[in-house]
């Protein structure tokens, strides 16, 4: 079972299940924020970055990002995925702050406070302990307004100082500035949440984890399938029986898969979201009929054909369970009322199932992803990876707030049939594709390993036939 990067994945770390917020500002020893982040990470923290603007120009924030799996805080007006303002809930769940290095120039706007960044600003709403490492010049270090803007934050704000080192700096002078030796910036930190409890325990109440990433092209040369968005069953020529399905999760796993050099047929039923049709072939259907005879013609195209036409299906359509007996011909009247006769749709999944599991040894088995909307009670979904004959199936809480229909973010368990389990936190929806075609992607590779090494067998052993 997973949890939130970092709460509590040290081994008996010192900052276990704490959230550590590290401010980086536009010093030279930026890069050495990066390997204060991998302690502070080693302790057990999970780990929100924070930049100022300069300190871009230093450390782009993708290596941030890619280290510490959450979004980088750099701009005062971004959202969050789910709406929320990125550096207030930073400042709201931090165990602690810790801004490393701190420039002169950070140090007058904090002392003052001047929010003109995401750091400043998240120290100014945080009631969390800060730790300040500042890194400068000596003679920058020694000055006295400098001074005073330390004083100020010491005795004043009550903030701890770790003091910078002497020795060569940038400019290629020797004196004191140097950013303190960083086991010493990660014991300050260490010290300031002593005794205290953790702020936020719940992961929801932190910033997202699973920051998008780019990833590997490790789909270059595959054919991933992807279903997306609710089929819709006619009443009448006017109305149908649908979902609330967006599509926007089948469609963040089209575009993952492009963005990892897949070759990508997307199948779209309703969906409320843009496309990829520049970049994939796109199919468009309505009804759950159309969907499966899409399903046949793309995937298996006339019945001698068998599987092997794609390495991947992932069945992320929402497909309507029930279609109109006898659909009207004609609009049907209001005034006259109306009682409908169900009758329940093709088990799409299924049958894609038992057409691969038939599909002779030769054929490389595509590895087969299958998704389960519940509301509440996810029990079910075990029962039904099995039944499905799924490699993977994803389940979620679709009344989970975040986590439903239409939402830009996902909370998902994801089941393996190997019995694995893994419970993701609320993501971005494009995160939890990769989190997905991840899974995929190793699953493949062990299909490929397996195929290529009973190819060589069988190669070793018709050379040893004597002729």
């Amino acid at each position: 079972m997973s949890s939130a990067p970092g709460a509590g994945e040290g081994p008996g770390g010192r900052l276990a299940g704490r959230l550590v917020a590290l401010g980086v500002t536009g010093s030279i020893a930026a890069y050495k924020a990066v390997e204060l982040l991998r302690l502070l990470t080693a302790e057990g923290a999970d780990v929100a970055v924070l930049v100022s603007p300069s300190a871009t120009r230093f450390v782009g924030p993708l290596t941030f990002a890619a280290l510490s799996r959450h979004p980088v805080e750099s701009d005062l007006l971004e959202l969050l995925p789910d709406g929320r303002i990125g550096h207030i809930v930073v400042a709201d769940s931090a165990d602690a702050v810790v801004v490393a290095p701190a420039t002169a120039h950070w140090l007058g706007a904090m002392a003052n406070g001047l929010a003109g960044d995401v750091v400043t600003a998240t120290c100014l709403a945080t009631s969390a302990p800060v730790v300040v490492a500042p890194a400068m010049d000596g003679d920058m270090w020694s000055h006295p307004a400098t001074r005073a803007n330390v004083a100020r934050l010491r005795d004043a704000f009550r903030y701890s100082i770790v003091e910078p080192d002497a020795g060569p700096l940038a400019s290629g002078q020797s004196g004191i500035g140097r950013l303190a030796d960083l086991p010493r910036i990660v014991d300050a930190v260490v010290a300031v949440v002593a005794g205290r409890p953790v702020r936020a325990p719940d992961p929801a109440d932190r910033p997202p984890a699973g920051a998008t990433v780019p990833r590997e092209a490790d789909f270059v040369g595959r054919h991933v399938v992807v279903t997306a968005g609710g089929t819709r069953e006619p009443i009448d020529p006017v109305r149908f029986i649908g979902n609330r399905s967006s599509g926007r999760m089948g469609v963040a796993l089209a575009e993952a898969a492009l963005d990892r050099g897949a070759s990508v047929t997307l199948i779209a039923a309703d969906v409320s979201v843009p496309l990829p049709e520049d970049r994939a072939a796109v199919v468009r259907v309505e009804t759950t009929e159309e969907l499966r005879t899409a399903l046949r013609r793309v995937l298996f195209g006339d019945e001698s054909s068998g599987v092997g036409r794609f390495d991947a299906l992932v069945m992320a359509a929402a497909v309507a369970d029930f279609t109109p007996l006898a659909p009207a011909p004609t609009k049907l009247e209001r005034s006259s009322g109306t009682t409908l006769a169900l009758v329940p749709t093709p088990d799409l999944l299924a049958e894609v199932s038992t057409h691969i599991g038939a599909a002779p040894p030769s054929r490389r088995r595509p590895v087969l992803v299958g998704f389960a909307a519940e509301t509440g009670d996810l029990r079910r979904a075990e029962a039904k990876l099995t039944r499905k004959g799924v490699d993977l199936l994803v389940a979620n809480d679709v009344a989970a707030p975040g986590s439903g229909f239409g939402a830009d973010t996902n909370r998902v368990v994801i089941l393996d049939a190997g019995g694995g389990r893994s419970e993701l936190p609320l993501l971005s929806k494009r995160a939890v594709a990769d989190e997905i075609l991840d899974r995929v992607a190793r699953a493949l590779d062990v299909r490929d390993l397996a195929a290529q090494t009973g190819a060589t067998r069988q190669e070793r052993s018709v050379e040893a036939t004597p002729r």
